[in-house]
């Protein structure tokens, strides 16, 4: 009855990583030193507008009809269910680490970016209006993608020896790129298609958060919202309406290419957005500014700062759970803490991993931040377009200030409170080095 009522009030959340990893885990499984589950945690949204964990399922490949190829942990009782619990949630941490780096930050910003990038480089002259709009979204991601490919996802690079997934790793990110969809990649549909909002024309940016103390949705809205009004005046002064759109050969010829071209394995899908109306222009470019900044930098300029400390999210585990039957179960209670600090990576990866971490999320002295535009002076006989940049950055600044506010705001518990990290990863400025907060204009690292 409890359940019942939680999803009738939409309380209740999963997050799932069953069917990302389980064809890989007898892949993953068969390394000594590498295990790992396909696991999926369900988390009640408490009255005080915070989650928590009330279940985790722990899924392995069936190799035995007689013995049950899952379990379901569930918060501690007492002193041994306690670990198991403590366990259960490095495993979940762990998946939740390699999806974060192979799916959410490769693929859905690197690697997907990339064929825009190729395809505006390769038909939109520099002097063209959309060129002119993108090039500082654009600034540097062919070179660190180039170097990701050198050092971070080639075989025996930095993810297939610090993260569970190994060999299996591009073949997990192949796997996840065929349910991409261009379409849900701006914040509001990427919202709703995760079940953490719905539409609702009466609220201010059109939907309705089903977790109302969301920092990430909070604050990126503000964000959103500010790109979407940029790319909708600028798009309408050189796009008045749909013929304009039709006759510019370089700007169809540069979409038809970064989808046929460049997302050839999903170029007959029907979610493509058409390009015919000044709308659908603002619509494409306005989630493609978004992903190359605001997205990313939630993704990548916080990894020191939550994946730091290596027990609370360690990038795999060495060890199963054990079951009363299994022959390590009795080590497990009799040290139940070196059995978990046997299970996490050596203090050697460790150590080499964070300073991966710290490199990551590392701001350069030469960064250049969402709101910041250096060459103004080329629309020096456009003021509307100069007054409309103009305005972005004083919305920069003031959602700076606001989010800087909500931190402080002792009601919105998942980022104010004791013990509690404010949530910064949307501050649109930051100054060089690791300070978990900050907005790039591209994806630079």
């Amino acid at each position: 009855m409890f359940f019942l009522q939680a999803i009738e009030k939409k309380k209740l959340f999963t997050l799932d990583y069953h069917d990302v990893f389980l064809p890989f885990l007898s892949s993953i499984n068969a390394h000594p030193n590498r295990k790992a589950y396909a696991t999926r945690t369900i988390f009640l949204l408490t009255q005080f507008g915070t989650l928590k964990p009330i279940a985790i399922e722990l899924s392995l490949p069936s190799m035995n009809p007689f013995k049950p190829s899952k379990q379901v942990i569930t918060p501690p009782v007492d002193a041994t269910s306690n670990w198991q619990w403590q366990l259960a949630k490095a495993h979940v941490c762990s998946n939740d680490s390699g999806a974060h780096e192979l799916i959410q930050h490769w693929l859905r910003t690197h690697a997907c970016m990339e064929p825009f990038i190729i395809a505006a480089r390769r038909h939109l002259s520099v002097m063209h209006p959309i060129h002119k709009l993108l090039h500082p979204h654009m600034r540097y991601t062919m070179d660190i993608n180039a170097r990701a490919r050198e050092l971070l996802i080639n075989a025996d690079g930095i993810i297939e020896s610090f993260f569970s997934t190994k060999e299996c790793s591009m073949e997990i990110t192949s796997l996840a790129y065929k349910n991409w969809r261009f379409d849900m990649e701006s914040l509001p549909a990427d919202l709703i298609r995760r079940g953490i909002a719905e539409q609702d024309p009466t609220e201010p940016h059109g939907i309705k958060l089903l977790i109302e103390d969301y920092p990430y949705a909070n604050d990126g809205l503000l964000i959103w919202s500010a790109i979407e009004r940029l790319v909708k005046d600028y798009v309408n002064h050189y796009y008045p309406d749909s013929n304009s759109i039709r006759s510019d050969s370089e700007l169809n010829t540069w979409y038809y290419e970064s989808i046929n071209v460049g997302h050839a394995d999903l170029r007959h899908e029907t979610w493509w957005p058409k390009l015919s109306t000044p709308d659908d222009l603002v619509s494409i470019l306005a989630t493609l500014i978004w992903i190359s900044s605001a997205k990313h930098a939630a993704l990548n300029f916080g990894q020191y700062h939550y994946g730091g400390y290596v027990p609370v999210r360690p990038p795999y585990m060495r060890r199963l759970i054990p079951n009363e039957d299994d022959p390590e179960y009795s080590n497990f209670v009799s040290d139940p803490e070196g059995y978990f600090l046997s299970s996490l990576p050596s203090l050697k990866e460790m150590t080499s991993l964070l300073s991966v971490l710290d490199m990551l999320s590392t701001h350069s002295d030469d960064e250049e931040y969402l709101g910041d535009r250096k060459e103004l002076s080329t629309w020096r006989g456009n003021p509307e377009i100069i007054e409309a940049f103009y305005r972005f950055s004083m919305e920069m600044k003031a959602i700076e200030k606001e989010i800087d506010r909500r931190n402080s705001d002792p009601k919105l518990r998942n980022r104010c409170g004791a013990g509690v990290s404010p949530y910064q990863l949307l501050v649109p400025f930051s100054g060089p080095g690791v300070s978990c907060r900050g907005v790039p204009n591209s994806i630079s690292i």
